[in-house]
């Protein structure tokens, strides 16, 4: 499977720009199976909503849908979304024929306050596409291995899309690798460059393997579009020679939502 990770940088509360500069990227960019965007790609991360959310008919998750469509390919991002339950971040896949899966950030930032006005997300998302199974999480999530456990081997590849400020992108680095190599899988983290009104970023967006080696990371600083190839056969390979995940703990986990 073909992945691109899409790096912005992400104008404030602007819907319209931000789709136009993802268009931008994906037509500078080679075919792909799936394309995935950065957290809040089309607003920043904005915790104060009021100003930013949108709604489920908006322009951006209507775009992803146009996008996929067109490219034969899976879009996924997450988006500030109102509903008649309140505000939440909401990570959107959304497939070619143009239906759409999405998981609600379990783990809200309430460092930076985002617990005070979105509401957390109950469910686990595992998608299916195209033969691969994605759990699908949102930056804060990354520091909570418990919840992201394979311990049921219900999943290939994590995803994990982020606005993860530069004081911390070390943590982003290691913890990248630490959740690949506990759950012998592939993990993807796509974050932003740039700043909004509290924070810089600097991107180190990677795809990290079983073995927590890097397949791909793009530049740092820097607008770009990074390419992977993911090869599943190896690390079901892997899997089988070294089965660490069967001697795992038990622990029981949200109901996970399996999603084909």
């Amino acid at each position: 499977m073909k992945l691109a990770l899409l790096q912005m940088d992400i104008a404030w509360a602007n819907p319209a720009e931000n789709i136009k500069k993802a268009a931008s990227l994906i037509e500078s960019a080679p075919s792909a199976d799936l394309y995935v965007l950065p957290e809040m790609w089309s607003t920043g991360f904005a915790v104060d909503p009021n100003d930013a959310y949108e709604t489920a008919d908006s322009q951006s998750l209507a775009w992803m849908k146009e996008t996929a469509q067109q490219r034969n390919a899976a879009i996924c991002g997450s988006i500030i979304i109102r509903d008649d339950a309140g505000f939440h971040n909401r990570l959107y896949f959304v497939k070619p024929d143009g239906s759409e899966v999405y998981y609600d950030k379990r783990h809200l930032f309430t460092y930076g306050g985002e617990h005070k006005r979105l509401q957390p997300g109950t469910e686990r998302v595992v998608v299916e596409f195209r033969g691969v199974r994605f759990l699908i999480l949102v930056c804060y999530d990354l520091r909570f291995p418990v919840f992201s456990r394979n311990n049921k081997q219900d999943y290939d590849a994590c995803i994990y899309v982020a606005s993860w400020p530069v004081p911390r992108i070390s943590i982003w680095q290691t913890l990248l690798r630490a959740r690949a190599i506990e759950n012998q899988s592939y993990v993807i983290g796509v974050n932003r460059v740039g700043s909004d009104p509290t924070c810089q970023y600097n991107g180190a967006s990677a795809v990290i393997d079983a073995y927590g080696k890097s397949v791909a990371a793009s530049e740092e600083n820097k607008e770009s579009i990074t390419i992977a190839d993911l090869d599943f056969d190896r690390q079901r390979s892997f899997r089988q020679k070294f089965p660490v995940l069967d001697d795992a703990d038990d622990f029981v986990l949200l109901p996970s939502k399996i999603e084909r």
